[in-house]
């Protein structure tokens, strides 16, 4: 019981044929549905962005996808539109099994703030509230899945370190962007050395 599967923005932008597609990142559902019936806990995280949202290069005159920026004291890259409030792309992925869900988290909801990490917002002091949801809960444990890991499973594990608790990736449950070159690479070596562990699903539904 003190255990919770957190599932990280598996939604239809994200996945092929979406407007920031990770290549093959569909390919994790299956896996997803099979991790999340052996939990009692299961929160699934949504992009949920308002038009104009301050992360897409299209809001940004001259500005292409991939571009990076400052606002601020955040440096921001700048993607596609994706996952606009209320449209298709910010739906679930169709055959991800929304039964188990027992909270779904909406992120990136001010039109000047991005957010990766199901935490915080990123200027990293706007909480989500999801950290005294769990501690409320008892819940010390945390598995994660989803997309994408160099970048919102990143955010979000980090995040979970710092805040006490205890992190496993299941490692045939997440898939990563891989922009910049060995970005995944570099996260995984992060995460690892922060705290979190790489299990495999077997360990947790044999």
């Amino acid at each position: 019981m003190n255990e919770a599967l957190i599932i990280i923005d598996l939604q239809q932008d994200f996945c092929p044929g979406g407007s920031l597609a990770v290549e093959k990142g569909d390919t994790i559902v299956p896996v997803v549905n099979a991790a999340a019936s052996a939990f009692s806990q299961v929160i699934a995280t949504k992009d949920w962005h308002p038009s104009g949202h301050i992360s897409f290069a299209s809001s940004h005159q001259g500005r292409n996808p991939l571009d990076t920026l400052s606002l601020g004291n955040i440096e921001q890259v700048l993607w596609p539109d994706h996952c606009v409030a209320g449209t298709k792309g910010a739906d679930f992925h169709p055959d991800l099994d929304l039964k188990p869900l027992t909270l779904i988290l909406h992120k990136g909801t001010k039109k000047n703030l991005d957010s990766y990490s199901a935490f915080f917002e990123n200027d990293r002091k706007t909480s989500t509230g999801l950290a005294g949801y769990l501690k409320d809960l008892g819940i010390r444990e945390l598995f994660l899945s989803g997309l994408a890991t160099d970048y919102c499973v990143f955010y979000t594990v980090m995040d979970a370190l710092t805040l006490g608790f205890s992190v496993k990736v299941l490692q045939e449950a997440v898939y990563g962007v891989g922009f910049p070159e060995n970005s995944i690479e570099r996260a995984v070596k992060t995460m690892e050395e922060g705290g979190a562990r790489f299990i495999s699903i077997k360990e947790i539904t044999k």
